[in-house]
């Protein structure tokens, strides 16, 4: 069987190829048998093709630097599949409309343009918003505060193997949970939904692709007004912007305590605890796709990191131990969040994620159980020819596990043999979190990230890189294998051809990697951008990455050498997140108004303005669901999607003008 196939030349070829008259929600409850007579539409249905490799490609290309961006403000990644359908099938229509295509995708080519998409836009970008961000940030030093960047070959070789490796290992994981157990994914059946909706209402989707696109020609504005460095005055080496990156709209309300500057003691204000109003609507759309529930519990994090712990943490001074000096747990307000906030704030979602992961031990052992052998009455040699051979997975183990041990040992301090066993308990940990994405639709790579970090904290207790790049290794292959997951159980609704599918979702890492790699040295020139510089708050936060960094200085450092606030913060944190979680699972049915775990946990480890945003944005979100029911679950998503895209993309031209050509 031949992998690649012809587009479909004329329109009766693309009749043919036409949606099935069974929906995707019925076809979840076909056992495999009935699948393969009544779905599956044969090896010759125009799939995998040039063009939908190429297009998903390029949107996923581009689509990746939205996920860079976001997941360098919020640590959150977007699922970019249902994006790229919408915006293939509306481009391609269009091409038929003038002329300039032959026939339209057939939906078989979009679902494998969204496979390319996908992989290229989510599965890359894993790694660089967590260990490679912790990483640069804690190269920082005083004399140095702009860190070193890794050359950009290891960057390129280390996002490439993960992606590769966490495609791969989905292999031997779908049958069983896609075909035999027939498990929902429910993102990859929202997006087979989608496919199906968008060839039965053609119109509609021109109407969201429309709207998406509306929304991201004016998100794109924000980068030009606040980040262009168009202004440039006599002498000086860096120009700035058109408008101010955000306005002190708090600082008549007042705030807590004194700071100094020039030798006298000042009044804080609002402003100094970062309470300020951001101008960039990026946050705005994240807020309004995250939900009301968690933006709320971030916000108030963030008023008691301003009103509470961040003022407590400026009082407490210490003497180290070992250097004699008196320091404080938080030197600055504008600092609070990354010197006392991350103390609390991290515990609190490492031991609520932990728990709440543990408490899955069902999930746990049905992943492994699901390793038995095949009882199937289908046709053996029909399962051969369409499903990815077991050789493929091997192979694909062996090549991407050994480049992942190789750049790992050469430039991460991680011995060959300690690279083995992160490979091993990859697989271990991929299994259980494909089934945890298959049963509820959340991928727990934090937890992944964190037992690995626990892990190697015990076994390499001094290195803080060996310890971020080997929780790496687990945390985006498993994010890697969920996301392919997620595409096949797509494909499998509507009839496609797994190997094939495979083979597209492959062939997305190539340009993924480019685009994040590319995408982080623009956005992130140095650490500045992700620590701050003087009272000026970081560009990108990177919650996720503080997170990764904190737990990885703890195993450095040992408990004994923090600040004794520290080690308070840290024990209330994990106490906090066990109770929360305590709170869910004994009032199941008042969880919605129950705190938020994450939401409190991101609230103190951001700067005030961020949660601030995501409020306002999860609220328009709450009144436009509930005002116009219809209309929001239409266009919403396309809406704040394509805000999200606009401004990350222009926010990267913005960010190589500004290093290449308007420097001096």
């Amino acid at each position: 069987m031949a992998l690649f196939q012809p587009a479909p030349k004329t329109t009766e070829d693309f009749e043919a190829a036409k949606p099935l008259d069974i929906p995707p929600d019925q076809v979840l409850e076909f056992d495999e048998e009935r699948w393969y007579a009544e779905v599956y539409r044969g090896d010759d249905m125009p799939q995998l093709t040039l063009r939908a490799v190429f297009v998903g490609s390029g949107l996923g290309f581009v689509l990746a630097f939205t996920n860079l961006y976001i997941g360098l403000k919020t640590g959150w990644a977007l699922g970019v599949a249902i994006t790229a359908c919408i915006l293939a099938y509306a481009i391609y229509s269009g091409l038929f409309k003038i002329g300039l295509a032959k026939t339209p995708m057939t939906i078989l080519e979009t679902n494998c343009m969204q496979s390319t998409a996908s992989s290229a836009g989510y599965a890359t970008g894993g790694t660089m918003v967590s260990a490679i961000s912790a990483l640069l940030m804690l190269s920082a030093t005083s004399d140095n505060p702009q860190g070193e960047h890794l050359p950009w070959p290891v960057l390129v070789a280390w996002t490439f193997f993960l992606a590769a490796l966490g495609t791969v290992m989905a292999i031997p994981m779908k049958r069983n949970l896609i075909n035999k157990e027939r498990l929902k994914f429910p993102s990859g059946t929202a997006a087979a939904v989608t496919l199906q909706s968008l060839y039965s209402e053609g119109t509609q989707a021109i109407r969201k692709a429309r709207a998406l696109l509306v929304a991201a020609l004016v998100g794109a504005i924000s980068p030009l007004l606040i980040d262009l460095q168009i202004l440039k005055e006599k002498g000086a080496a860096v120009g700035h912007a058109l408008l101010p990156a955000d306005s002190p709209i708090f600082d008549w309300i007042g705030a807590r305590g004194m700071h100094e500057a020039n030798g006298v003691m000042v009044q804080n204000k609002p402003s100094d605890w970062t309470m300020v109003m951001d101008h960039n609507p990026v946050m705005i759309a994240a807020g309004a796709l995250v939900g009301l529930r968690v933006a709320i519990y971030m916000t108030l994090g963030g008023l008691a990191l301003a009103y509470a712990v961040g003022p407590a943490a400026y009082d407490a001074a210490w003497t180290s131990t070992a250097t004699g000096e008196v320091v404080r747990a938080a030197s600055e307000p504008w600092k609070a969040w990354k010197e006392i906030g991350i103390w609390l704030g991290v515990p609190i979602m490492v031991s609520s994620g932990l728990i709440s992961f543990a408490l899955q031990w069902r999930t746990i052992v049905r992943a492994f159980k699901g390793l038995g052998g095949d009882s199937s009455s289908v046709d053996s040699a029909l399962v051969k020819s369409t499903e990815v051979p077991f050789s493929w997975f091997a192979w694909g183990t062996v090549l991407a596990g050994g480049g992942v041990m190789w750049v790992a040992h050469a430039n991460f301090e991680v011995p060959l043999h300690y690279g083995a066993l992160a490979v091993a308990l990859t697989f271990l940990l991929a299994m259980v979190a494909c089934r945890a994405t298959g049963e509820s639709d959340i991928t727990p790579v934090g937890a992944m990230g964190k037992i690995m970090q626990l892990t190697y904290g015990v076994l390499i207790p001094q290195s803080t890189t060996a310890n971020l790049m080997t929780a790496s290794i687990t945390a985006s292959s498993a994010g890697s294998a969920a996301d392919l997951l997620n595409d096949l159980k797509s494909g499998y609704l509507i009839g496609a051809n797994p190997r094939r599918q495979f083979v597209a979702q492959f062939i997305g890492i190539f340009s993924g990697t480019a685009a994040t790699v590319l995408g982080f040295y623009l956005l992130v020139p140095d650490a500045t951008v992700l620590n701050g510089v003087g009272e000026t708050a970081p560009a990108f936060p990177a919650p996720a990455a503080q997170a990764w960094a904190a737990v990885a200085k703890v195993f450095q450092l040992g408990l004994d050498n923090m600040h004794p606030m520290h080690q308070k913060a840290i024990f209330w944190g994990l106490a906090l997140g066990a109770v929360m979680v305590g709170l869910e699972l004994a009032l199941p049915k008042a969880r919605k108004w129950l705190p938020s775990a994450t939401g409190i946990g991101l609230g103190l480890i951001l700067p005030f303005q961020y949660p601030l945003s995501m409020l306002i944005g999860a609220v328009i979100a709450a009144v436009w669901t509930s005002t116009k029911k219809k209309n929001a679950e239409d266009y919403l998503v396309p809406v704040a999607a394509g805000v999200i895209a606009g401004v990350s993309i222009m926010g990267v031209i913005v960010a190589f003008l500004n290093s290449f050509v308007l420097a001096s």
